[in-house]
């Protein structure tokens, strides 16, 4: 069993980039019912088109704010795929508020009503801005991940295991760099860069799904599931890009933004006595497990982890580009 064959999924931020790759995943893993839980109509009808004709996908319009609506999507559910955020670092600086509302309190209306219903399994997917984090969106995610991890030892949790994902930048999702790079160079512009020495970590979409997928198969419950990636620096990132587009290479450096870091982190000294290593994975046990390990000897870290060549950083551009394109969609999808 792949623990999807037969079950009532929900998947909340559902529409977005994540929502589009899980969806054609989980179909063909045999489920009963995927329900798609968002708030933005627009793609709501977007995807309806695209998978026209398949009457296991229900669209439900709503926000994990709403207590009540989540609630009524929840009522027989067995595994939830927890991915509605507000993601984007600048917007969560701007408005700490909102973020609250969406990554913490609605994520906590959203483990409320797994526990209510008996939802079998619950992923939600966390970020390395979550590790030692500087910004609005990494504290309220850092959060979130205390209150998805403290639900497994909730008095009135009789069933439900609890787990997180996290992983570094998805490389072409909505809001990223590649596309935003990609169009600077369309346009013959210079590609703006806030700092030249920083680096982050890549990760392809169907890579992200992995780790989800492997998660949810895996997950005795409280586990933090982190996905091996590599890094790049994100000037060699935009030269590669300009000069395939044979673009000379531009750059304009405008300053950090406010939450920015130069690097990112995805596992802690913390968190490394309780990480165990495994092929392409790390798996960080929750603290009450009395485990401890050794396998994990420094942080993990996208300055230590950088691609080697312009070749490397070429063909993981590839790999991104060759997922969208088994849908069909063009790789500038997620300007829109």
């Amino acid at each position: 069993m792949n623990g999807i064959e037969g079950k009532i999924i929900l998947v909340t931020g559902g529409t977005g980039s994540f929502g589009l790759f899980i969806v054609h995943r989980l179909l063909g893993m045999g489920p009963a019912e995927i329900r798609l839980f968002s708030r933005d109509e627009k793609k709501h009808y977007d995807l309806r088109l695209q998978y026209k004709g398949e009457d296991r996908i229900k669209f439900i319009t709503g926000d994990i704010r709403d207590a009540d609506r989540v609630r009524q999507v929840m009522r027989g559910c067995d595994v939830v795929f927890q991915a509605a955020a507000l993601k984007h670092v600048n917007n969560c600086e701007d408005h700490p508020f909102e973020a609250v509302k969406t990554n913490v309190i609605g994520v906590q209306n959203v483990i409320d009503s797994s526990i209510e219903f008996g939802v079998e399994r619950f992923v939600t997917v966390s970020t390395d801005k979550a590790v030692k984090p500087v910004n609005v969106m990494g504290m309220t995610k850092a959060v979130q991940e205390r209150l998805v991890i403290a639900a497994n030892r909730l008095p009135g949790n009789k069933k439900t295991r609890f787990s997180c994902v996290r992983y570094g930048n998805v490389m072409s999702s909505r809001g990223s760099a590649i596309p935003f790079f990609r169009e600077l160079a369309q346009d013959k512009k210079p590609i703006t860069l806030t700092d030249t020495r920083m680096t982050r970590f890549l990760l392809t979409l169907d890579d992200a799904i992995d780790l989800v997928m492997y998660a949810v198969q895996n997950m005795a419950g409280g586990e933090i599931y982190i996905k091996k990636a590599p890094s790049t620096r994100i000037m060699d990132l935009a030269r590669v890009i300009c000069e395939d587009n044979n673009v000379k290479f531009r750059h304009e450096v405008i300053g950090m933004f406010p939450g920015e870091k130069l690097h990112e982190i995805l596992i802690t000294e913390e968190e490394m006595p309780r990480a165990r290593e495994q092929k392409g994975y790390f798996v960080v046990n929750p603290w009450w497990n009395p485990e401890r390990f050794t396998e994990v000897s420094s942080e993990f870290s996208s300055e230590n982890h950088l691609l080697n060549s312009d070749s490397d950083i070429r063909a993981l551009l590839k790999k991104s580009d060759d997922e969208f394109e088994k849908f069909g969609l063009k790789r500038s999808v997620f300007l829109k």
